[in-house]
Parts: structure tokens; sequence; C-alpha cells
């Protein structure tokens, strides 16, 4: 098991906060910037791949659920795949994520940057990470607080964009039509893409540590906010649809402010704009609660520096994990254009779950019991394999990185709880 001897996480985190923590993190710069590639992808099988990424992250999401409520510790899936895999598939599971997750932190705040001042969009992205990560340093309660305004003012632009499009003479039916016309490959790369959107809830299992009665709340705020992140993104892509219909939606640079513009309402546009840079801070700020609680996990077991296993006796967070987390961020949001690692983050996060899928068909032998983690890991594979042929091999190519790591550190002896 981790050592988690020392100062404990503070348990603060109810169902509430669970559940925004969730959305905070899903209905994010997503549904902003992931509908147009998936659009152009898939064509008139964009809704179909929404349907095909909704089913597969529903698996996921019970196969966390059920895992987070037997092992309430942070880390997520890197303590799962440990505990009932071995330690190399836990080792596997937190590499994908910390890697995966750390390129779409600086993805988010690049996202920012592009939104509030695109001719100073590093300085801007630096300036929200140091920002985020500061309030992540005074406590996860905080952030809780933080993410649940963020939330309700994307919500409320969403809302707006829908409104305004499904009531435009613009809108009409017939722009939904649903087929394949770019083929089944189409609509299964679009749904790896859209994946990228759904993958928040870990979230909610990777903050185990800070939750109260994890057994009860974990298993209720994961369904839960996936449930609401899946209404809104279909209400959001049939109001866009409806619009500029398929082609036009994958030919937007930004689809929503496109759309509104399209639908007769120009002066909503600066709106867009603004709910696109604040859903981006919401999706920033979750993701870096939950790499740095990934990396405190893999630094309790020794496959990152000790160091950052530390929690600070005030505040009762990992500090040092968060100011990691933050400065590596921030470097790669100052020097380089992370645009397209979105798909190789994708490649990451289905990896992660291909690894709580496994580890929650151990849960219980049952075969009705096993149906949900079976689809779960088949879809994650599926899905993996169909992206853009670049983002798999740099994907790959990170694993591999990973993997040989682990194995140089098993064969002197270092790392490893098992």
């Amino acid at each position: 098991m981790t050592d988690t001897s020392g100062p404990a996480l503070r348990r603060t985190l109810g169902v509430g906060d669970a559940v925004v923590i969730g959305l905070g993190s899903m209905v994010g710069a997503g549904i902003f910037a992931a509908l147009a590639p998936a659009a152009h992808t898939a064509g008139s099988g964009l809704l179909l791949g929404l349907a095909v990424a909704a089913v597969v992250a529903y698996c996921n999401a019970m196969s966390s659920a059920r895992l987070a409520a037997r092992y309430p510790a942070s880390g997520g899936t890197y303590v799962y795949g440990r505990e009932r895999l071995g330690d190399f598939w836990g080792y596997l599971a937190g590499w994908a994520f910390v890697v995966g997750k750390t390129a779409s932190c600086a993805a988010m705040a690049l996202t920012v940057g592009a939104y509030v001042w695109p001719g100073q969009a590093h300085a801007v992205a630096v300036a929200a990470v140091v920002a985020l990560t500061a309030v992540n340093y005074g406590g996860v309660q905080k952030s809780a607080w933080l993410t649940r305004a963020i939330v309700g003012v994307v919500l409320a632009v969403l809302a707006s964009v829908m409104v305004v499009c499904l009531t435009s003479g613009e809108a009409e039916a017939g722009r939904l039509g649903i087929g394949v016309s770019d083929g089944a490959g189409g609509v299964l790369q679009a749904a790896g893409l859209l994946f990228f959107a759904f993958a928040g809830y870990a979230r909610i299992a990777t903050l185990g540590e800070e939750v109260r009665d994890p057994a009860r709340t974990i298993p209720r705020a994961i369904p839960l906010a996936l449930g609401i992140a899946l209404v809104v993104y279909v209400a959001v892509a049939v109001a866009v649809l409806s619009v500029l219909g398929s082609k036009g939606l994958g030919d937007a640079t930004a689809p929503l402010a496109d759309a509104v513009r399209a639908a007769g309402v120009p002066g909503l546009v600066p709106v867009v704009r603004v709910g696109a840079a604040v859903a981006a801070l919401g999706s920033l700020l979750a993701l870096i609660l939950g790499v740095s609680r990934t990396t405190l996990a893999m630094a309790r077991d020794r496959h990152l520096p000790g160091a950052l296993a530390a929690v600070h006796p005030r505040f009762q967070v990992p500090h040092r994990a968060e100011l990691a987390v933050g400065a590596v961020v921030a470097v790669l949001a100052a020097t380089v254009d992370v645009r397209g690692a979105i798909g190789f983050s994708s490649f990451g996060v289905l990896t992660y779950y291909a690894v709580a899928n496994a580890s929650a068909w151990t849960l219980d032998p049952r075969p009705a019991t096993r149906v949900v983690p079976a689809v779960g890991l088949a879809g994650c594979l599926v899905l993996a394999f169909s992206l853009p042929w670049v983002s798999v091999a740099v994907g790959a190519g990170v694993l591999v990185v990973g993997v040989a790591a682990y194995g140089v550190r098993r064969g002197s002896g270092a790392g490893g709880s098992k």
C-alpha cells in the first residue's frame, strides 16, 4: 500500500463539491473547441461520435466509481492498477495520466491566453498557471469554491448560446441529419477526440483522499457529473449544428462564436469569448488538482522524487507536487504550442482508463458485473488506436519511455510498493 504516514490530506469535499469539480473539468474549454475538429472528422456522424464517446465514458465512470469506493486514496487509477493488477500497471496508468494531463494543462492555459489577449497568449497563459497554482496551494476547499463560480458562468454562457441558436430563424432541423458520411473510422476518430472533453470525472477519483465519506460520495458524484455534462454537450451540439450544419461546424475556428454570429446575434460573440476563457480556467484549475494528486501518490511510492510526497502542515495539500506541476506547466505554456498535444493527451487518458477497467474487472467474478468494465476496456483500446496516427505514435513512444524508466528503477532495486 501507499505510504501515507505523516500529515494527511484534509477530507472536506461533499457530493456537491465533488460534482462541481468534475463538471469544472468536463464542461470546460473542450465544448468550445472540440466540436469543430470532431465535426471535420465525422461529418454527419458527429452526434454518433458523441454517443460513442459517452458510452465509453459511462463505462469508465462506473468502473472508476467502484474502484474509488474501495480505495479512497489520492492517485486514482494509479492506485487501483497497483492494488488490483500489480505495481507495473499502476505505474503505467500514473505515467500516462501525469504526462498526458500536464500537456492538457498547458493547452488549457494557452486557450485562456488566446481568448483573453491573442497577441500575448503565452504571457497570459503563464499568469493563469501561476494564479491557479496559488489558489490550489491554499487548500482544495478554496479550489472547489472557485470551480463552482466558474461552472456557473460557463453554464450560463452555454445556455445563452443554445437559446440564441435554437430560436434563430437560421436554425434548421434538416442540418441535424445523422449519418456516416465519412465512414465508421471518422465516427470513431471523432469519438476519440470528443472523449478528451469527457475525461474530467477522473478528477473526482484522484481527490479520493480529500472527500468526506468516499465510499458513498464518489459513486454518487461521478455519474451525476457525467450525466449533467452529457446533457449539456448534446444540447450544445444540437443547437450549433442546427445553425452551422456539420460542414460549417467542421470549418469553424471558434464554433460557438461562429454559431451565434450566424444566428444573427453578433453582440453575443464577446460574451462567448469570455465564457471560453473562463471555461479554460476551470479546466486548468481541475487539471492541476488532479495531476498534483497523482504526482503525490507516485512520489509516495518512489516512482517520482520522494520530496514531492510532502503535505503542507497548515493547508494540508501536496504543496511541493502542486508547485512542481505548476512550474512545468508554466514552462510549457511559455515556450510551446501544445494544441497538437490534444490527440496525445487523449491517447494517454484512454490508456489510463483501460487500466481502470481492467482493474474493475477483477473486483467481482460474476459475469454480470464484468460487462461494464469489459465494454469500457474494449472501447478505450478502439478509440485510442482510432486517433490520428501521429497522436498514436507520439503517445506510444512516450509510454515506452516511461516503461523503460520503470525497468531501470526496478533493475536497480528502487521504486515500487510491491
